[in-house]
């Protein structure tokens, strides 16, 4: 069986559920690792038994010649590593969001269509057990015509600083980071409508908080003292089809419940996706609660990644048809900027 040659680019903390997910696949070799860290990158090759060890991706490429790429570095780096990889004549795996901007996006879009290699996007959302139940109940009908969602993902005190809080490296902060899952999660189970307009707002008065005591919280793999990104930021979006959405996130907000959650509105029923799934309508004229009986994932997030992953390599050998494609990530990118540019204009940003 011929094996797919696989090389990851960036070994920070998101690389390790890349690496865990492709070394289950039979038909998979990861055969290079690359970053500019030199001691995390040996480390990662060493423990893992990679043969090629890089701090250059563009030498990488030329000298590994991989089938495909996993491109899991700071989001200022996407772009041009990812149309690297394609150009090199690999299909790539890129971690959301898809770019910093929607520029890149675009750029990245356009590489992947001149060189006919694959580009999917790492919206690993859309590979939950939950959207899984969702989305089958939504295409049977039974929350009928869906034209409304509300979703966010709000942190007390969960800014990763490092890279995240540099919008040099990042782009932005919860919004580019918690804000990209939570928006495409919805506009992937209302049908991806297309948009008409956006208008948000984002607030800087807290900052990262790295002065509050026993607590544990998710931290980058790298080091930083920057923190210029949002605190939070939360947004309405309207659709052309008359869809609506709102979303709001924190890095850090004085709330004493934190949450993570997505609900989904149709005509004849509602549906809570996150944080737990329960279908919302009535029966014989009683408001009747449904939930969905199914064996939970022990760690969950792995499992998603280890589906994404899988589904990646599935379209690399043309067995499935991507269902995260980069024109979803363009999309999302031009959501964001709109946002961004929103809450610094003050206005509504219309698409055209």
């Amino acid at each position: 069986m011929k094996k797919i040659r696989v090389a990851i680019v960036g070994t920070g903390n998101i690389s390790n559920y890349h690496l865990k997910s492709y070394k289950k696949l039979e038909n998979v070799e990861v055969v290079a690792a690359c970053d500019i860290n030199h001691e995390r990158l040996d480390k990662f090759c060493k423990a893992n038994g990679i043969p090629g060890v890089y701090e250059n991706h563009v030498k990488m490429l030329e000298e590994v010649r991989p089938d495909a790429v996993s491109v899991c570095t700071w989001n200022n780096s996407h772009a041009g590593i990812t149309i690297d990889a394609l150009n090199a004549g690999a299909d790539v795996l890129c971690e959301k969001p898809l770019a910093m901007n929607s520029i890149e996006a675009i750029e990245m879009q356009d590489a992947a269509k001149k060189s006919g290699r694959l580009l999917m996007v790492g919206f690993v959302r859309r590979f939950a057990q939950g959207t899984k139940i969702a989305k089958d109940f939504i295409d049977a009908g039974k929350l009928g015509e869906v034209y409304y969602a509300k979703t966010g993902c709000i942190r007390r005190c969960g800014n990763p600083s490092g890279w995240f809080s540099d919008k040099s490296k990042s782009g932005g902060g919860p919004l580019i980071d918690l804000g990209v899952h939570m928006i495409d999660l919805c506009r992937y189970l209302m049908g991806k409508p297309e948009t008409a307009g956006v208008y948000g707002v984002t607030f800087n008065k807290i900052g990262p908080r790295n002065d509050v005591k026993m607590l544990s919280r998710y931290r980058a793999a790298d080091s930083g003292i920057i923190c210029d990104v949002e605190d939070s930021a939360s947004a309405l979006i309207k659709f052309k089809n008359g869809n609506a959405m709102t979303v709001e996130v924190s890095f850090t907000l004085h709330t004493s419940s934190e949450k993570i959650y997505c609900e989904i509105f149709g005509d004849k029923a509602g549906m809570e996706v996150a944080p737990d799934i329960k279908i919302s309508g009535s029966e014989e004229g009683y408001n009747i609660d449904m939930t969905p009986v199914f064996t939970k994932e022990a760690n969950e997030f792995e499992e998603m990644f280890g589906r994404e992953v899988r589904h990646f390599i599935d379209c690399v050998c043309k067995t499935e048809e991507c269902i995260s494609p980069v024109e979803d990530g363009v999309e999302l990118m031009k959501i964001l900027d709109a946002i961004y540019e929103s809450a610094l204009t003050g206005k509504e940003i219309r698409f055209q």
